[in-house]
C-alpha cells in the first residue's frame, strides 16, 4: 500500500538560511507563549525586589492614543521594510513561519496581549527605570529587547529590527512618563502584525 506524502512541512536541513526549529502545535504555541510571559513577569517581580523602582501604568486617553498611533506606525513601518531589506525579509519570515503558521487568526489576540504586557513591564516597566532613565538605559535595555528575539545568530536582521522598535518604545515612555504607551503600541504591532500575517499566507 502505497504511503501518502505528509502534508507537515519540513525545513531543508542543507538549507543554512533556515532554522533547526520543529513545528509546534497550535496548543504548544500558545502554551509556550503564556509560559514565557509569566516567566518575563516574575523576573520583572523579582527584580523588583531588589530594585523597587518602576514606572506607572495610568490609563489616560491621549496617552492611549499615542499609544496606538504609535503601534500602527511601527507596523507600518515593518511592512515597508519587509519589503526593501531582503535580509530582514528572511529573517522575519522564518520567525513568523515558526510562530504564527500553527496558530488561527483568532489567536492574534493572544499574540497581541502576553508578549506585548510582559515584556513591556519587564524592559520598560522595571529594566529601563532600573538601568537608568536616560540615553544609556534606553540603549541598554533595548539591546537585550532585540536579541531576545534572535533565535539563531543569522536571525540578525530581526534583531536589529527589535533592537529599533526597543528604542521607539523606551523614548515613548520617556517623554510621557506612562508605561501605558509602550503597552498598547506593544499590543498593537504584534496583533496587526499577526494578523496581516495570517490573512497574506492563507
Amino acid at each position: 500500500m502505497a504511503k501518502l506524502p505528509s502534508k507537515k512541512p519540513k525545513l531543508r536541513q542543507s538549507d543554512p538560511e533556515q532554522p533547526n526549529l520543529e513545528s509546534l502545535s497550535r496548543t504548544e504555541l500558545l502554551v509556550a507563549m503564556a509560559a514565557t510571559a509569566i516567566i518575563l513577569l516574575l523576573i520583572a517581580r523579582i527584580w523588583q525586589f531588589f530594585e523597587p523602582v518602576r514606572l506607572p501604568v495610568t490609563f489616560q486617553w491621549l496617552d492611549a492614543g499615542v499609544g496606538l498611533t504609535l503601534g500602527l506606525a511601527i507596523s507600518a513601518a515593518s511592512a515597508v521594510t519587509y519589503r526593501l531589506w531582503t535580509a530582514y525579509r528572511k529573517s522575519a519570515d522564518t520567525y513568523l513561519s515558526f510562530v504564527l503558521a500553527p496558530l488561527y487568526p483568532s489567536d492574534c489576540l493572544w499574540i497581541g496581549l502576553l508578549p506585548g504586557m510582559s515584556e513591556e513591564l519587564l524592559f520598560r516597566g522595571v529594566m529601563l527605570p532600573a538601568l537608568g532613565l536616560n540615553a544609556t538605559g534606553l540603549l541598554f535595555s533595548s539591546v537585550c529587547f532585540g536579541i531576545m528575539h534572535m533565535s539563531k545568530p543569522h536571525q540578525w536582521p530581526y534583531a536589529i529590527w527589535a533592537t529599533a522598535v526597543g528604542l521607539l518604545l523606551g523614548s515613548s515612555v520617556l517623554v510621557t512618563g506612562n508605561l501605558l504607551v509602550p503597552i498598547l503600541a506593544h499590543i498593537t504591532t504584534n496583533f496587526v502584525s499577526s494578523l496581516f500575517w495570517q490573512i497574506s499566507h492563507r
